[in-house]
């Protein structure tokens, strides 16, 4: 086995931190969703507002994906946190002006969107293959700890003292870890690249093979052209990340619906968040052990089917398992990012990796953006439990996308 080098973990620390403030200042707008419709928007104006940062990071996050490949990921991770930590200074000087809160809230997910492709990037980087499962599954142990800071202070700051008392954290968090990425991330070493012989010397960030295939800056060629691996891997994550979002944005809406307090359901959600970021990595960890990511994708997708359904049954029938179910959903739900992830960079190669990756991700929060509104207005018609019975088909409309076999560009 390749031997991880120290700075490795140092690197990995560091992008898990960088995301999973990132992710706190995603989640926050989600979560401000009790407080604000106590304060006269319908939950579907709520969600909109709350899907702001969302959309956001669909706007930019191939772009800092293509910045990441040709700059490199230290630059992009510390330079993000800085234009993030201002965006979020806005959304606290805008307060309760619901219009400013979400330009700010879509400033904030297009800056903060660079953590997530260069996070990942960096990882692949200098993880050798063996390795990456476990390594990916840590760094995706980002998003639900994001989640999971934002359930336990942002509705009780808010509930208690307003939307500025809760954006304090945020700002804080960034600013510091801005810094501290800026001082103690390295890039990791990139291969050689070979320019290809048939590539026009006229242009040199583009070379075309006898058969017409694009290629990258020296010549490798395009891994969408190749095969529909990654299409097929996108699509899938499209799928499955809508369970994911929808327990992350309502899950505390439906305990408050149950009787839970505001403060109480937080911490709930914050537990079951807590839950998942071990449970990302025991499935990275799996998918390293048994040599494949898809495999361990596939039966992720199949439990997120029953644990949705689950939830719907609960809710009709007024079971008390509420709180375990939940904590269970949520841990289920979160489990194939990383999967996805790895298996997005793997088969990419390290020439494309972040571009690939910001694909990734813009599929996944195109998806998360329709969430907070789409899921609002589905609630508004046919409840809870109707809401989460439809969420459940999902996972069952990927599992025959999932790839048979894995795909690698090592």
């Amino acid at each position: 086995m390749v031997r991880t080098p120290a700075r490795a973990w140092v690197v990995l620390a560091l992008g898990v931190l960088a995301q999973t403030a990132g992710t706190l200042v995603v989640t926050a707008p989600a979560l401000l969703i009790p407080y604000l419709h106590a304060n006269g928007l319908s939950l579907a104006q709520a969600g909109l507002l709350a899907s702001a940062p969302t959309a956001g990071m669909v706007l930019t996050l191939i772009a800092w994906g293509a910045v990441t490949d040709r700059i490199g990921e230290r630059v992009v991770i510390a330079g993000g946190l800085v234009l993030t930590t201002l965006a979020v200074a806005g959304a606290w000087l805008a307060g309760d002006d619901t219009v400013l809160l979400g330009v700010a809230f879509l400033a904030a997910g297009m800056t903060s969107a660079s953590t997530n492709a260069a996070s990942g990037r960096v990882v692949v980087g200098w993880f050798p293959k063996e390795r990456r499962g476990l390594a990916m599954g840590i760094r995706q142990m980002s998003q639900p700890l994001g989640v999971t800071l934002a359930a336990v202070t942002v509705p009780q700051l808010a509930e208690a003292s307003g939307i500025r008392s809760a954006l304090v954290l945020p700002v804080l968090l960034c600013a510091v870890l801005a810094v501290a990425c800026a001082l103690g991330i390295a890039d990791p070493p990139r291969p050689t690249r070979k320019r290809s012989p048939t590539a026009d010397t006229s242009n040199p960030t583009s070379a075309t093979s006898a058969t017409g295939a694009t290629s990258t800056t020296g010549g490798t060629p395009n891994p969408y052209r190749a095969t529909g691996f990654l299409w097929r891997i996108h699509a899938v994550s499209i799928l499955l990340v809508v369970p994911q979002f929808t327990l992350s944005t309502y899950g505390l809406v439906w305990l408050v619906t149950l009787g839970w307090s505001t403060s109480a359901a937080g911490l709930l959600v914050g537990a079951a968040q807590f839950v998942g970021a071990i449970g990302r990595i025991l499935v990275g960890s799996w998918s390293d052990h048994v040599g494949s990511r898809v495999g361990p994708l596939r039966v992720v997708a199949v439990s997120a089917a029953v644990v949705m359904a689950m939830l719907a049954l609960v809710d009709v029938a007024h079971l008390p398992a509420a709180a375990v179910l939940l904590v269970v959903a949520t841990s289920v739900t979160v489990a194939d990012n990383g999967l996805a992830y790895t298996s997005v960079a793997e088969a990419a190669g390290p020439a494309w990796s972040g571009r690939a990756l910001g694909a990734q991700n813009t599929g996944q929060f195109i998806a998360a953006s329709a969430v907070g509104p789409g899921i609002g207005a589905l609630v508004g018609l046919v409840g809870f439990a109707g809401s989460f019975l439809l969420v459940a088909a999902l996972p069952v409309l990927a599992l025959p996308l999932v790839p048979r076999a894995d795909r690698s560009h090592d």
